[in-house]
């Protein structure tokens, strides 16, 4: 029998998790998370992790199942979604994957490169260069080392072109020959949903979320963490507006502006991630109902 595969994915702030309970309710099955910061345990408020009640009505997956020290990428992500999966569908025939960073749900979706780990000693000299020289720096060695990625990268999306960098020092290669770019065939079928609203209604409900995550306890959530600033895990919006802040940058009020801004940001770029995937099939998150229909029709044609 085919087994099915539900994606649920969106912007930040959209109702995923809400959604995602609903429809993993209806055909009683689990919901493993494809969001790159609820698999931090430490980290409850800043990601919006799902609330105890929410767990308790559905099995979760890959939700605080690391920790802050802990080193992870999307490519880890798939080997473990992957071997998880085989295990749920031995006891169901459709499960629920949800979340809305863009590269986990690609690695299980489409498949991502083997690309090694990253000696941190190598990482901080590439950082201490940035920070000294600026990107031009290291754009100017990724031209040199790899001028085929070069031309094809974001030149302005520093991260991008700072792993290039390192993945080219680390394997004496280009990147761009590492990088297959091929989509994996998966042993089960994939049913992709996307979560979209009215712009204006989807920014009123990040800045509110915002509010609310402030009221729970963000900063004393973030205070927690402030010696580890440094660290991948907590370079995220939420934590380091208020790491800023506590570096006499601006004062909290901006701050939380800062955070209800950078998270708006964050969903447009996630939109049009997602938006360009062509077997994407787009609803309102009020629409749980519809959503439920389509993915019948899918599983039973």
């Amino acid at each position: 029998m085919t087994k099915h595969l539900v994606v649920l994915v969106g912007p930040t702030g959209i109702g995923k998790t809400d959604t995602s309970l609903k429809i993993a309710k209806h055909f009683d099955t689990e919901i493993i998370s494809a969001d790159s910061r609820q698999i931090y345990k430490e980290l409850k408020i800043g990601t919006a992790a799902p609330t105890q009640e929410q767990l308790a009505i559905i099995p979760h997956h890959m939700v605080a199942t690391h920790s802050v020290n802990d080193y992870y990428n999307a490519w880890q992500f798939e080997q473990d979604v992957l071997k998880l999966s085989d295990e749920l569908f031995k006891k169901h025939d459709a499960i629920v994957l949800t979340g809305g960073s863009m590269m986990y749900v690609d690695a299980v979706t489409k498949g991502i490169d083997d690309l090694p780990t990253i000696d941190p000693d190598l990482r901080q000299e590439v950082m201490d260069i940035y920070e000294k020289d600026g990107l031009d720096a290291i754009r100017r060695q990724l031209k040199i080392l790899d001028p085929e990625f070069y031309n094809q990268v974001d030149l302005k999306n520093h991260k991008r072109v700072m792993h290039a960098v390192e993945v080219c020092l680390m394997t004496g290669k280009p990147y761009s020959s590492l990088r297959t770019n091929t989509n994996r065939q998966r042993p089960f079928n994939i049913i992709k949903l996307g979560l979209d609203m009215d712009r204006e209604e989807l920014y009123n409900r990040i800045n509110l979320r915002v509010d609310q995550m402030v009221k729970d306890g963000l900063f004393e959530e973030a205070k927690q963490f402030y010696h580890l600033k440094e660290i991948n895990a907590l370079n995220t919006v939420g934590y380091k507006e208020i790491f800023a802040h506590w570096d006499g940058e601006y004062d909290a009020t901006t701050a939380i502006e800062l955070i209800k801004r950078n998270s708006r940001r964050y969903a447009k770029r996630q939109l049009s991630w997602f938006r360009r995937d062509k077997e994407m099939h787009w609803f309102n998150p009020k629409d749980a109902d519809e959503m439920i229909t389509f993915v019948e029709q899918q599983i039973f044609v």
